[in-house]
């Protein structure tokens, strides 16, 4: 008999390539749907390695057509659950949701076949970019991405989803406050100039060995007044972290993970939590977060009360403001401004690096996921230079360095989000990432594909 675990292994590789009070439950039951494959696999090359590792990947699947910037979760029993964003308005209502709708699918046998999981009638549902987490009793929680104002100064509210029978049916959204003092709501735009009244959970949800959990926003306190150079309608943006003792059914402010004016186009922003278990020093936090140029990183040794100053993290040499390696390609293009990319345009000239993620293996292993893009805005015309992609990266010591990295796509055209999760077989990935972009007309799909790490 082979067990669950040999089954779900199988099937992860047919083919490798190396280099308000909670509503009533709703069951899914809308039929299994075969990914079709795509027509040019995409082929990783590694651009850093020790040789101590060995990367092989699996075959890229579509898995949500029409689909951009992915979440995911990997339940214990292996079940995935993939939610993004697709081409279509969402429902009216007077809580804030994202200009288009999400779709969410899920996959029992490996991410061979995705079942499309409906919408309650007229709900826009859960925004996942908030965070999923399976709690080790088994429930399920996730996390809506928007953190909206209450009526008391310092006073937000989430919402929560919940599963306890493997995301067969789901309860929610159930509303949940967040105690922030001084948090400001108001004020800025998002990077499309619409009005953005909330704070925004993103990414993870962590599970300490006491049962409380720790999750990250990015948003505001009264102050952070800097402007964005991004866009001029948003403001620059913190990190900070906050704490649950009731398995998310409200939330407390803890610390600033990072805050700082002069960094980036965009302050601090779409963070990742991770908690170590393993090395010199198991129970850090790590955080990792956009500035809308380079990658930073801040820890802390203290479940986040106190966080060690933000530092900008350059992995495998991708440092987006080296503009002497294509100015040459781009100075015969102009900026959305009619400005020619040259050397006295180099805000527009430079790169960027997107929405990073961030998980700890079983092993001890940590596995980076995060996109370049380079230029940091013309790259969705002119996606051609290799370094314009989406990456994965391994560290073998805790996160101190970075020695092994495999460039997942280069030079075509992506929105640069991804995600992933380990699966119930050790050192075996899921990852999934989007290729194409908003215009209308452009092709755009979310693919999946198995990541498996030997050393």
């Amino acid at each position: 008999m082979i067990s669950t675990r040999t089954t779900l292994a199988l099937s992860l590789f047919p083919t490798l390539l190396l280099c308000g009070p909670p509503r009533a439950a709703v069951a899914f039951d809308d039929g299994p749907t075969t990914a079709p494959l795509e027509a040019k696999q995409h082929v990783p090359e590694m651009i850093q390695s020790d040789g101590a590792l060995r990367l092989s990947f699996g075959e890229e699947r579509v898995i949500l057509p029409r689909g951009l910037q992915p979440s995911l979760l990997c339940t214990q029993s292996g079940s995935l659950i993939l939610q993004a964003q697709v081409p279509e308005k969402t429902f009216p209502t007077k809580r804030m949701v994202y200009f288009s709708a999400m779709c969410t699918e899920v996959s029992r046998d490996g991410g061979t076949t995705w079942t499309k999981i409906p919408l309650k009638p007229g709900e826009n549902g859960l925004n996942m970019e908030g965070g999923a987490i399976q709690l080790r009793d088994g429930e399920i929680l996730a996390l809506d991405t928007y953190v909206t104002p209450g009526e008391a100064p310092g006073q937000g509210f989430g919402q929560i989803y919940t599963s306890t029978d493997d995301w067969k049916t789901l309860q929610g959204p159930q509303d949940v406050p967040f105690d922030m003092p001084n948090a400001e709501f108001a004020g800025s735009s998002d990077d499309g100039g619409r009005p953005h009244l909330a704070q925004r959970a993103h990414r993870r949800i962590i599970e300490l060995p006491n049962g409380d959990l720790l999750t990250t926003l990015y948003g505001w306190l009264k102050g952070d007044d800097a402007p964005a150079t991004y866009a001029p309608t948003m403001k620059k943006t913190r990190v900070l972290l906050l704490r649950s003792s009731d398995r998310g059914r409200s939330w407390k402010l803890v610390s600033t993970v990072a805050v700082d004016p002069s960094v980036g186009t965009e302050g601090f922003g779409e963070p990742v939590l991770c908690r170590t278990g393993k090395g010199p020093n198991p129970k850090r936090l790590i955080c990792l977060m956009r500035t809308g140029r380079n990658l930073f990183r801040a820890v802390s040794d203290d479940e986040g009360a106190t966080w060690k100053p933000a530092q900008e993290l350059i992995i495998a040499g991708l440092d987006v403001n080296r503009t002497d390696l294509w100015v040459e390609q781009f100075r015969k293009f102009k900026d959305f401004h009619g400005k020619p990319l040259d050397e006295n345009n180099l805000d527009e000239l430079r790169g960027a690096v997107v929405d990073p993620d961030l998980i700890e293996l079983r092993s001890g292993l940590l596995v980076a996921a995060f996109g370049v893009r380079v230029p940091q805005k013309l790259c969705w015309q002119h996606p051609e230079f290799p370094w314009n992609g989406n990456y994965l990266a391994i560290s073998r010591d805790h996160g101190e360095t970075w020695s092994n990295v495999a460039r997942i796509t280069s030079g075509v055209l992506t929105t640069h989000y991804m995600a992933i999760e380990e699966t119930p077989t050790d050192n075996i990935l899921y990852m999934a990432y989007d290729l194409g972009g908003w215009s209308k007309g452009m092709r755009r799909d979310v693919v999946g594909r198995t990541v498996k790490i030997e050393p």
